[in-house]
């Protein structure tokens, strides 16, 4: 590993104040350098991936399994484990490469316990589902047979209680007609002799109405006689009155004439008051006359009104006689009618009875018939309860061992995940004792734009227990099928919180202090930028960059109570065409671009420096301080209006250069005086994309070669890494150089591998997925915790 060293430059450090750090660093050379020289070949031949070790070792791990499972591995047991440290001296490289051997032999055999447990498990839950399934079958049989015969005896209680009710209702109302014809009877008969009664009333009301009949009529006579005299002493009246309206006339005449002979003589007044006077008085006497007269007149018309009134009432009253005569009359007529009719109905009612009376008897007989037959049902539907009481207890003692099945899956499904995690932190573990670069795939749903066909057609997943989750096979349209397995495989129905759930523990250890990279690869429309970025605006479709952040944060604050402070930094570019460009720059938003070359000459000149201790540093970079989750939205915002983006024939919105989002964080813990330097890189690449299907032309052609060399040198890298050569060019690339200490250094690398489902894209995924294998294959050298006791520079740098 010469070349990477080479690759740093120089630091101009004092003599005196790192002479520790220079012989520290010399003996970790020395270490790396030993452990290549024994590590990379065992018996003359290369040293292969975990994965292909452990296939190679399965033969001899079976032979050794009794013995080796016989030991139980406890959760304390593997923390220690996990905990334990190589017992060798700082300088006995060899005894220390033996003990990483030994323990990693260990985690190995560990790893085998798991799984075989797993496999008990899966076995043991097989077994738990068939029993759950024959008990769950056997209840349902019980409960139909039971139903079967509930419905049997509610029906053949029911048929029972309608006989019987119907029975019952025939039986009352015979009774009742009984009854009633006893009641007609006795009512007829009381009829008859009221009738006869009321005839010889009758009869002795006739005479009487007849007496009074003609003394109606005398009386009326008299009454016609009275009325006569009456009329004749109105007419008198009338022609009376004739005669006082005449004379009351002749008294308005002469009134008028007594008044215009007053305005004639107005002048002889004084003359002529007495005689005028002695007119008043007449006049007097005459209005006193007159007046009488009227109330003689008002006297005899209400005189006239009584007798008319008084003769009205003698005609109703006669009136009413004649009517009550008429119907007295019909009424013994009727009454006559009915006393034959009665007497012949009374001889059919004798008739009636003695038939009643018979079918009574019949009926009692009948009756005690249906009694034993209901107290011999009493005695089945009895007989049913005890039977339906008994399935019952039988139902409730298959519920309760489906219960306790059900709680036996339960703990088997809690045991299976704690393993599962287990299993998870051991593979983490080993993966960075290996130095291994993590590769997560994910695969984005169909799209309508996409090409015929579906996605099963093209993209399958292995449903073994090995591969569960891991595995992805990529089918050609020849039927050929090209296996992969990595960390982890995303299907098109992840969301975007699954996919963040797998890399937190990751993004935590930024936290910690250590250097952490996550980037995105593959084809244009992929989803990369959707995996990375999302929809900022939409909770759901937020992408790996604003999740990280938001929990970056809130466990800063959660570990404020534990005496953590921490400071935090941010910085954007992008690498546009092999230019370094500032996505938080000023002027790109005041509209003029400072990396744009202007006559040949460029206005800021973005360099690359790396480090004697692993760190990167861009010149002339804008550096953000960020205190809240809103202030880094902003920027993202800011970042993503400033990124170059283009538009081609595979991709509405391509992106068109590399994006890379830079958070440093210093944190220092007062209590303890610890101070933690961590770097979480974040990075969106550009799209890997073919000219005869993009038709890229002009700027996007430069855009779409400039991307593809770029994206080739990091192949080159990749395939130096994984032959393990001398020389490793990451030079030939500024996105190589910039990511130089994630691939070559001593960083927590993950990279997400982003495929098409597209039938027509099947070409570029297979180069994708192919080139993830080899990135996961790569050893990049084992983390390392940035961690002082004493205060470090302020300034922070790139992982």
């Amino acid at each position: 590993m010469a070349s990477r060293n080479q690759n740093r430059p120089p630091s101009n450090r004092p003599a005196k104040k790192d002479v520790g750090a220079d012989d520290n660093q010399l003996d970790k050379r020395r270490k790396v350098e030993a452990g290549k020289r024994v590590g990379p070949t065992v018996g003359g031949r290369p040293r292969q991936p975990f994965a292909a070790v452990t296939n190679e070792q399965e033969a001899a791990a079976d032979v050794g399994s009794a013995e080796e499972c016989g030991n139980e591995f406890t959760k304390e047991k593997v923390e220690a484990l996990l905990n334990e440290k190589p017992k060798a001296s700082k300088f006995d490289l060899k005894r220390k490469l033996e003990s990483l051997t030994e323990l990693n032999e260990r985690l190995k055999r560990c790893i085998r316990w798991f799984q075989q447990g797993d496999e008990n498990h899966v076995i043991e839950k097989e077994k738990l589902r068939n029993e759950l399934d024959s008990a769950e079958k056997r209840c349902t049989e019980g409960e139909l047979e039971m139903k079967t015969k509930e419905a049997e005896f509610t029906a053949l209680i029911s048929d029972l209680r309608k006989n019987n009710a119907s029975l019952m209702e025939k039986l009352s109302m015979e009774e009742a007609e009984k009854l009633d014809a006893i009641d007609r009877y006795r009512r007829e008969n009381e009829a008859r002799i009221s009738a006869e009664k009321c005839q010889a009333s009758l009869l002795e009301e006739l005479g009487k109405a007849q007496h009074e009949i003609t003394a109606v009529n005398e009386r009326a006579a008299s009454l016609e006689n009275a009325h006569n005299r009456q009329q004749e002493y109105v007419l008198s009246l009338q022609q009376f009155s004739s005669k006082l309206s005449n004379e009351l006339e002749t008294a308005r005449e002469s009134l008028s004439r007594l008044e215009k002979e007053k305005l004639t003589i107005v002048q002889n007044l004084s003359t002529l008051r007495g005689h005028c006077s002695s007119l008043q008085e007449q006049l007097s006497l005459s209005r006193a006359s007159q007046d009488d007269a009227v109330n003689q007149k008002e006297t005899l018309l209400t005189e006239v009104k009584c007798l008319r009134g008084e003769l009205q009432q003698v005609r109703d009253d006669r009136d009413c006689q004649v009517m009550q005569v008429q119907a007295l009359t019909a009424e013994i007529v009727k009454y006559k009618e009915s006393t034959g009719k009665s007497l012949a109905s009374l001889d059919n009612l004798t008739t009636k009875t003695k038939s009643l009376e018979e079918t009574c008897s019949s009926q009692r007989e009948q009756i005690q018939v249906l009694e034993l037959q209901l107290a011999a049902a009493n005695e089945k539907l009895k007989m049913a309860d005890l039977s339906v009481s008994e399935t019952r207890t039988e139902f409730l003692e298959q519920k309760r061992i489906i219960g306790e099945l059900q709680d036996r899956l339960a703990d088997t499904e809690r045991q299976l995940i704690e393993g599962e995690n287990v299993r998870k932190k051991l593979h983490n573990t080993i993966l960075e004792l290996k130095g291994n670069i993590r590769v997560f795939c994910r695969v984005r749903p169909l799209l309508p734009d996409d090409g015929a066909g579906t996605e099963s057609s093209v993209i399958s997943y292995p449903t073994s227990t090995e591969s569960l989750g891991r595995g992805i096979d990529l089918i050609q349209s020849a039927g050929q099928k090209y296996p992969f397995t990595f960390d982890k495989v995303f299907t098109h129905e992840a969301s975007q919180q699954d996919v963040f759930v797998e890399i937190s523990q990751l993004v935590q250890s930024a936290l910690d202090g250590y250097k952490v990279c996550i980037f995105a690869y593959g084809q244009t429309g992929s989803g990369k930028t959707y995996t990375m970025m999302g929809r900022p605006e939409a909770s759901e479709q937020k992408g790996l960059i604003p999740r990280s952040l938001e929990q970056i944060f809130q466990s800063s604050q959660s570990l404020q109570s534990q005496g953590w402070k921490y400071k935090m930094q941010a910085s954007m570019l992008e690498i546009y065409n092999e230019t370094i460009r500032d996505l938080l720059s000023t002027h790109r938003l005041s509209g003029s671009d400072q990396t744009r070359p202007e006559n040949g000459v460029s206005a800021k000149q973005y360099t690359i420096k790396h480090d004697a201790n692993g760190n990167t540093h861009v010149s002339d970079l804008t550096i953000v301080d960020v205190g809240s989750i809103t202030e880094i939205s902003s920027l993202l915002h800011q970042a993503a209006q400033s990124r170059s983006v283009g538009k081609t024939q595979m991709n509405e919105q391509s992106s068109r250069s590399h994006m890379v989002f830079t958070l440093r964080i210093s944190g220092v813990n007062e209590s303890t005086e610890q101070q933690v330097q961590g770097i979480l890189n974040l990075i969106d690449l550009a799209g890997s994309e073919r000219l005869s299907r993009s038709g890229a032309t002009g700027d996007r052609l430069k855009e779409t070669q400039a991307i593809n060399k770029s994206l080739s040198c990091l192949s080159d890298v990749i395939f130096a890494l994984a032959k393990k050569e001398d020389h490793v060019p990451f030079r030939n690339s500024k996105l190589t150089y910039l990511l130089q200490p994630c691939l070559g250094g001593d960083s927590k690398t993950l990279m997400f591998v982003n495929i098409s489902p597209d039938p027509t894209s099947v070409g570029e995924s297979l180069c994708s997925l192919r080139f993830a294998a080899r990135v996961n294959a790569c050893e990049i050298g084992v983390p390392r915790r940035q961690m002082t006791l004493r205060p470090a520079d302020s300034r922070l740098s790139y992982g």
